[in-house]
């Protein structure tokens, strides 16, 4: 180990030891989530950005593994170890290495390996008060380590997804645009795909098989596909399999039986996705884009403004928040609330700190049901490069 290498390895400690510090006495405890984990659990639930980005490998014995891309995962599998419902409410704080493919190539903002120093709360059951007060203790435990200047972006999927729930759709539907969410370019065709009686006919079956298909008997449905591929000699590409392909297919035979969504409908998701506002008039905005169209978002905009509210009671600026109704973050199982921490030498592409709330996750990793959860990380490394002065 150089001498320079050291240093920064000892500044890292101490600012680790400031910053577990306010998370124990704000009530959460310290936890250390293993490093090696099951590939095909993080390959499922952390979307397809990051899972490109993931170092995966086999042990001896053939089973796949991972080095954690988060810490998030892994501490939800610490805690489901302790309590498998899930339910217990629970707070946590952790320091600890990440691994990811960085694509662009390793800087100084983006190495293979870094530090994050974060905190996971479960079960609490007043979902904005947790929200607000994950954020909250975020931002003082960047103040407590220096770093004054910071911008915050705010996202919800909750919002996102009241919306949807809120036009009449098949649910598959519904499910396909919230997978696509963190891909503009691809959630844009799927959506000008379901508004098109041309683009939801069967692609690659004859008509007639096709409509033989009966989305309520997918048995009989995946026999049907089968016998086509092995009559034509069509070979199965890639890795799927011809019960996946006959899935593909039993759906889109459903699509083509549905009247296509209205472009209207199309129109007013689009339009919400493109809504970009301080936090503070965002509530207004949306409700002033909905309500022609008499779709009521009363509630989860109520909640939207209540969350705020506590943000600010909370000590965190919520006048120069910024909200955009696309922002997702880069990880797939968030559900609702997201928000990530800007230093303006830095940039977007490179939060100091971000979280939000994943309801779902938990019962993705073995709990029996959602469980109401809300996280947030620092990255420690750029953390530090900005109070040294040497953000790049």
């Amino acid at each position: 180990m150089t001498a320079e290498t050291a240093q920064k390895f000892e500044a890292l400690e101490a600012q680790a030891r400031r910053l577990m510090a306010v998370f124990r006495a704000a009530g959460y405890e310290h936890v250390a989530p293993s490093i090696i984990q099951p590939a095909g659990l993080f390959l499922d639930v952390v979307g397809e950005s990051l899972r490109a980005r993931t170092y995966v490998f086999t042990d001896p014995d053939g089973e796949e593994l991972c080095l954690r891309p988060d810490l998030t995962v892994p501490t939800c599998r610490l805690h489901l170890e302790r309590h498998a419902d899930g339910n217990v409410p629970a707070r946590y704080c952790y320091n600890g290495s990440a691994f990811r493919f960085q694509p662009g190539g390793v800087t100084h903002a983006h190495p293979r390996e870094f530090r994050q120093a974060g905190i996971e709360s479960f079960a609490a059951a007043d979902r904005e008060e947790a929200d607000a007060s994950v954020l909250a203790l975020i931002v003082g435990a960047l103040r407590e380590a220096g770093l004054a200047e910071l911008q915050l972006r705010i996202g919800d999927l909750g919002l996102f997804t009241a919306l949807l729930d809120a036009l009449a759709m098949p649910e598959r539907w519904r499910r396909r645009l919230r997978h696509q969410f963190w891909r503009p370019e691809a959630f844009r065709a799927e959506l000008a795909r379901l508004t098109s009686s041309e683009a939801l006919q069967v692609q690659g079956l004859p008509r007639a098989i096709a409509d033989r298909l009966d989305p309520g008997n997918p048995l009989e449905a995946q026999g049907l596909v089968e016998a086509y591929l092995d009559q034509t000699g069509v070979e199965l590409i890639g890795t799927r399999t011809s019960a996946e392909i006959a899935e593909r297919l039993i759906a889109e035979a459903a699509d083509a039986r549905e009247t296509p969504l209205a472009p209207d409908k199309a129109a007013l998701i689009e339009s919400y996705t493109a809504v970009r506002a301080p936090a503070r008039e965002a509530a207004a905005r949306l409700a002033a884009l909905t309500r022609p169209h008499k779709v009521d978002l009363a509630a989860p905009l109520a909640a939207f403004s209540r969350r705020l509210d506590l943000l600010q009671a909370a000590g965190v600026d919520t006048a120069n928040a910024a909200f955009s109704a696309e922002f997702g973050r880069n990880l797939e199982y968030y559900t609702g609330f997201v928000f990530e921490l800007v230093a303006p030498q830095l940039g977007a592409r490179s939060p100091v700190a971000g979280g939000g709330r994943y309801d779902s996750l938990l019962a993705n990793v073995g709990a029996p049901g959602d469980v109401p959860a809300v996280g947030s990380c620092i990255h420690t490394e750029r953390l530090l490069a900005m109070l040294e002065g040497r953000a790049t």
